[in-house]
């Protein structure tokens, strides 16, 4: 197909992005998204990860003599 990319660099990105987007959906723990995309650091799969802010506000605590 013209002007599509089948595969290489950007092709592998999306797709390693996209499971670790589905795992943290998921809740599943970093270090496990970690070991399946073969980093060694943590600083490494969060490039590729971005926090939910539904899932953030799921474990904020309320702000102390805030509204809840």
């Amino acid at each position: 197909m013209a002007g599509s990319n089948s595969g290489g660099v950007a092709g592998a990105h999306l797709l390693r992005h996209s499971l670790a987007t589905q795992l943290v959906g998921q809740r599943r723990p970093i270090n496990e998204v970690a070991d399946l995309l073969g980093h060694r650091s943590i600083n490494t799969t969060a490039l590729y990860v971005k926090v939910a802010a539904s899932q953030l506000a799921e474990v904020a605590l309320p702000f102390p003599g805030g509204a809840a």
